[in-house]
């Protein structure tokens, strides 16, 4: 015993002499090649570092493409990102896995894992010998993180952000993984209750569940006067609508199109700007010029995250009319520069807009109930000083100081359920 008792007084001065060692893992995370790819992972990041308790190192593993010209697109720039580089001082690295086509899917966790172990092996031989992985994604970066953290023999937290536990899991084999890999972390953290909900429902035990909110910036995202952002955008349109998100199915900037028939009755002047891209622009284009709508929708493309925050600004009204969606972050950020918002009833979304006072939520998730909900907020329009002071209680100090006290108390347990064999979360 008398071992014991001096490596808990070792324990215990590391927890004292240093900052918790974690290293974050995950495939969301961005690059000098994609810059917004996983913002919302890097400043949760940012904002845990800013608390001095943690230092971390970031593997970010990258799909392997063998050509950089323009004309691949996203895997252009995956194959453009660098194998290492430092971002806002932390240090990146960015190991390349194989990703099939057709069989991919079932295959990347491994592949993930077995590219990545190199990675993080190296960063042991340089000194950095952490004390847990901070793992993002369930699938498949969650179920590779798991594997990784056996082999370390390292505790492991994963946290869920949304279609990695609300869509994938509808398909067999990645079930099995996530509910595998959820059965050995040692804990998970889910950016909304609803998400956590589907953890509980697999068995998983409450002492390993975590609801851990994303936080906004309310210094990059804060109000300007309406009329000042849309002088400096160049729009002299009202009511100005926004939607900002990927261009693809999921996140229904196609039901705003759709509702913009019933809000032009209304509003003769109304405009949508549509703020992303993706694979659905020309689907979108040609839906607007269907519905005769072409002259008041815009698509902007993507932009830069620290301009957002005037294009919230001179909205009107910000709309979110997704399928499926953890905890979505432009609501926050919308509403952090004064703009109220529309958003379908889904996952956590209620968990954010969850008064009246600062927008709207959706029954039916279609272009009728988006418009009925536009029209109705428009002809009541919400107190932007109020709707701003809302976001303010949705600061990063909190989530934050919940990370450090989890990380700390996993650091002092040491390998613990990551590298036992557990009946929870058996298939």
């Amino acid at each position: 015993m008398p071992g014991r008792k001096r490596h808990e007084r070792v324990e215990r001065a590391r927890s004292v002499t240093r900052p918790i060692r974690t290293v974050l893992f995950s495939t969301l995370y961005p690059s000098v090649a994609r810059p917004i790819h996983g913002i919302f992972v890097e400043t949760r990041l940012r904002e845990l570092l800013s608390t001095g308790a943690v230092e971390t190192h970031v593997v970010a593993p990258v799909p392997w493409f063998p050509s950089t010209r323009e004309r691949f697109g996203e895997y252009a720039r995956m194959a453009r990102t660098p194998p290492r580089e430092q971002r806002h001082g932390v240090d990146v690295q960015h190991p390349r896995y194989l990703l099939l086509p057709k069989i991919g899917m079932n295959l990347a966790p491994l592949a993930m894992a077995v590219a990545a172990a190199p990675a993080l092996q190296r960063l042991i031989d340089e000194g950095f010998d952490f004390d847990l992985i901070d793992a993002h994604y369930y699938y498949p970066d969650g179920v590779a993180a798991a594997l990784l953290a056996r082999h370390f023999r390292k505790p492991l937290a994963i946290t869920a952000r949304g279609t990695d536990l609300n869509l994938i899991p509808q398909h067999a084999l990645p079930r099995r993984m996530i509910r595998w890999a959820a059965g050995r972390a040692d804990a998970s953290i889910g950016v909304c209750a609803a998400l956590v909900d589907v953890l509980r429902g697999w068995g998983i035990a409450d002492s390993r569940l975590h609801v851990m909110r994303n936080g906004v910036d309310l210094h990059r995202f804060h109000p300007v006067p309406p009329e000042a952002a849309r002088l400096q955008l160049g729009i002299q349109d009202a009511p100005v609508l926004l939607s900002v998100g990927h261009l693809i199915e999921r996140k229904g900037h196609h039901l705003a199109i759709g509702a913009m028939p019933a809000v032009l009755k209304r509003h003769p002047q109304a405009r949508l700007l549509i703020v992303g891209e993706g694979p659905e622009r020309l689907r979108l284009q040609a839906l607007a010029a269907e519905l005769g709508v072409q002259a008041r929708v815009t698509l902007t493309g993507a932009l830069p995250n620290d301009t957002l925050a005037t294009w919230y600004s001179a909205a009107d009204v910000l709309i979110l009319a997704s399928s499926r969606e953890g905890w979505a972050n432009v609501l926050l950020e919308a509403m952090a520069c004064g703009t109220p918002v529309v958003a379908t009833r889904i996952w956590g979304t209620p968990e954010v807009v969850a008064s009246d006072d600062v927008g709207l939520l959706v029954e039916q998730r279609s272009s009728e109930g988006l418009a009925a909900s536009l029209v109705q907020l428009l002809a009541a329009p919400r107190d932007r000083g109020r709707v701003r002071r809302y976001a303010e209680g949705f600061g990063w100090a909190q989530t934050s100081q919940l990370q450090v006290d989890l990380f700390s108390a996993m650091a002092r347990t040491g390998a613990g359920i990551g590298v036992r064999a557990e009946g929870a979360g058996h298939a």
